[in-house]
């Protein structure tokens, strides 16, 4: 807001520079009226923060929350965005994720929107993120309460750790290939948080394609197969089961390995459970 006395102009104020998980700066003149979100669980964080005017674009992969699915303009995939949809609804701020969005894409709407990105590989990534995004859209108390209360849900079950031996474990996100979540990711971070010891943590990749071969070789005794992005289901636990027939197979949440919004407030006790199961 500005107050004008003759030809001098006095800013009461000033909105910062915002700077994200990238370490790019954007500039906003205002809190943003019109977001499009492009990461299904940060779209989540949105709802939570009682973002329902702000947001007018999401992903087809933003399933949550249901009413925002069926209501919000729908602007593509996270790794096939559309930009004529964005560029109709005229956005002030885009959200995004440096592992679920196509770089090319982000740099090309970077050059006409701020797009501010996440980079989440651990859980003080995730707290941070959404204390920043708290900041950037005017909810800054909200989301600190959120963040506050997932770390001490989380803290609630490090003695995990101790309790349990380190169990070798394959967590495995794609079929034809098979695919499984490697070093450098969120799933292996929640992994080692409850002694789970990842078997793929030394391959190139964070998400290494595996053979039948490399999986002997590995010999989890324990496999998890996520409900995403590949829909797993039993049927291919028989599968791995004839690869592995010494090894324990289960069938996971994936939301909860890999969402890293409000989701997260879920989180501790699905480990905890899934840790004293197995």
């Amino acid at each position: 807001m500005r107050l004008i006395f003759g030809r001098i102009f006095f800013d009461l104020y000033t909105m910062p520079s915002f700077t994200d998980q990238m370490q790019r700066t954007i500039a906003l003149d205002a809190f943003p009226k019109r977001i499009v979100s492009l990461v299904p669980s940060q779209t989540e964080l949105l709802y939570d923060l009682g973002l329902e005017e702000e947001v007018i674009g999401i992903t087809k992969f933003c399933i949550h929350p249901e009413s925002w699915f069926r209501t919000k303009k729908r602007i593509g995939g996270t790794k096939q965005i559309n930009r004529e949809s964005i560029d109709a609804l005229k956005p002030d701020l885009i959200i995004g994720n440096k592992e679920e969005n196509e770089r090319t894409q982000i740099e090309a709407l970077a050059e006409a929107y701020p797009v501010w990105m996440s980079d989440i590989e651990t859980l003080d990534d995730a707290l941070d993120m959404m204390r920043s995004i708290g900041t950037i859209t005017n909810r800054e108390a909200k989301a600190k309460l959120f963040a506050d209360e997932i770390k001490n849900r989380f803290q609630q079950i490090e003695s995990l750790k101790n309790q349990f031996s380190a169990k070798r474990t394959a967590y495995f996100i794609w079929r034809n290939p098979w695919m499984a979540a490697g070093n450098n990711t969120f799933i292996n971070h929640l992994l080692l948080r409850c002694n789970f010891e990842n078997v793929f943590t030394n391959e190139a990749s964070r998400y290494p394609e595996i053979t039948d071969e490399m999986l002997r070789a590995a010999n989890p005794e324990l496999v998890l197969l996520s409900s995403e992005p590949y829909p797993f289901k039993e049927k291919h636990i028989n599968e791995l089961q004839t690869l592995l027939p010494q090894a324990k197979i289960e069938l996971v949440d994936g939301e909860l390995f890999s969402w890293y919004g409000t989701r997260l407030l879920h989180t501790p006790h699905y480990l905890e459970a899934l840790r004293k199961k197995v």
